[in-house]
């Protein structure tokens, strides 16, 4: 089936010519070969023959290029990059800001690991972070390498901080593949599966999903989170961890009210609120941390993907108090705070100062609801559009029973890589597909993902 787009929808919302000038690939989809092409498909049976098979594949396709929105392969195919390899490149892959800062680092030293001798690159991003995660109170920050160290850390600042064990996580949570926070993790495969047993003293509550609450309201709901806190001793609790806008479990933005009323739980309970923007933070949704939506302030705010466009950095940024908690040597890591990492850091900073970097992924969110929602009505398999900003999703569920349609994502993202469109599921169930898209790309090469993701969705549903 194929629709006509009304003209509201094919009229540009924004376009900026210079940053699409200033991109080193085309800024279009390209077509040269079939999808893997032969190249790629020669490398994935190299990858097969060397690569630990625990290691998965959306699509077995090698890039040697990428920029703004285009992903460029081996093969001469240009793709459009709705991944952004999960809501890391926010700012493209070739961002030159970022290499410009890196490369002149890596003339100066690579590393000296900061707990040995230091180097000003690492207290700069701890700055700039006490400065712009919400809050209006002292913060200090510690840098990692990667998600779940910061999870794992952030664990261990609120252990030492309130001398309590236990872990408060939700369903549909995802915080990380590290032992620790595998078990904070909700789902179990491919995260947990045969990886047991796993660590104690994490307790889970249910999340408030909009579409799957099962009639239960916002106050219900955080009855029952209480409910487990109380159950499990109300003063035995170290840290509630909560992803704002959580990510691999479908891109379920809560209900409203429902961030608010956990603040209001920790506190009542003395326990450190974690917000874990590991995925949604760093301009994602439109403003700098997806929390921001709803006026919530974390104890804990964890950072990371984003954070230095590519290259591996991590953040606990919290309450004085709290972060200096630890005993010194307490924290830290060998590759923490690289100084390359440290650079690229300060590089996408810069590029959030004059807020049109935030604009974009607004403009995105409209230009996608625009395009993607009236696929609710048309179809009896979409049964919602969701998400903030650039960090949104389409369900597949039966309308009316709301049973998931894995099937039906799986087919739909096939074809989307089929016609050169680099798209992810995600969801508990696995029928949630996922747009990431680079908050620089420009509003033609988005509008043309769009529509072939359209198109797919009503060829198949």
């Amino acid at each position: 089936m194929t629709e006509t787009l009304p003209s509201a929808v094919l009229s540009p919302l924004a376009s900026n010519p210079a940053a699409d000038s200033a991109h080193r690939l085309p800024q279009s989809r390209h077509l040269a070969t079939q999808i893997p092409g032969p190249r790629s498909r020669e490398l994935h049976d190299q990858r097969l023959a060397e690569v630990s098979d625990g290691f998965g594949i959306t699509l077995p396709v090698f890039v040697q290029r990428a920029d703004g929105g285009i992903i460029e392969d081996v093969d001469g195919n240009r793709l459009i990059d709705f991944a952004s390899g999960i809501a890391v490149t926010s700012l493209g892959a070739a961002n030159q800001r970022v290499a410009q800062r890196v490369a002149q680092q890596l003339e100066k030293f690579t590393h000296t690991c900061f707990m040995v001798s230091e180097y000003e690159s690492f207290t700069r991003v701890c700055a700039w972070l006490n400065r712009n995660t919400p809050g209006d109170f002292a913060k200090r920050t510690a840098l990692f390498s990667t998600g779940a160290e910061a999870v794992e850390n952030a664990v261990k600042i609120a252990r030492a901080a309130t001398g309590r064990p236990n872990i408060l996580v939700f369903d549909e949570a995802y915080h990380g593949r590290s032992l620790l926070t595998m078990g904070m993790t909700s789902k179990v495969n491919p995260y947990k599966l045969n990886f047991g047993p796993l660590p104690e003293h994490i307790v889970r509550a249910a999340s408030a999903n909009p579409l799957r609450s099962q009639g239960r309201d916002v106050h219900e709901l955080l009855a029952l989170v209480e409910q487990q806190i109380v159950e499990h001793g109300a003063r035995s609790f170290a840290a509630m961890v909560i992803e704002p806008i959580q990510g691999e479990g479908g891109f379920i933005v809560p209900m409203p009210g429902f961030l608010p009323g956990l603040r209001a739980l920790a506190d009542k309970y003395g326990i450190v609120l974690v917000l874990d923007e590991i995925q949604a933070g760093i301009g994602r949704t439109g403003k700098l941390f997806a929390a921001e939506h709803e006026d919530v302030v974390g104890d804990l705010v964890l950072t990371a993907k984003a954070l230095a466009n590519g290259v591996p950095l991590s953040a606990v940024t919290g309450r004085a108090e709290l972060m200096n908690a630890p005993h010194a040597g307490g924290l830290g890591g060998t590759y923490a705070g690289n100084p390359l990492a440290c650079e690229a850091a300060l590089a996408v900073f810069e590029q959030f100062e004059d807020g049109s970097v935030l604009r974009n992924a607004r403009r995105i969110e409209e230009l996608t609801r625009q395009m993607l929602e009236p696929l609710v009505d048309s179809t009896d398999s979409v049964a919602q559009v969701r998400g903030r900003g650039a960090m949104l999703a389409v369900e597949f569920a039966d309308r009316d029973t709301l049973a998931p349609r894995p099937e039906l994502a799986a087919a739909v993202s096939q074809a989307c890589h089929a016609a050169g469109v680099l798209t992810l599921t995600c969801g508990t169930y696995g029928n949630v597909l996922r747009l990431l898209p680079p908050l620089v790309i420009g509003q033609e090469l988005l509008r043309d993902g769009l529509q072939v993701l359209r198109q797919a969705v009503l060829d198949l549903a």
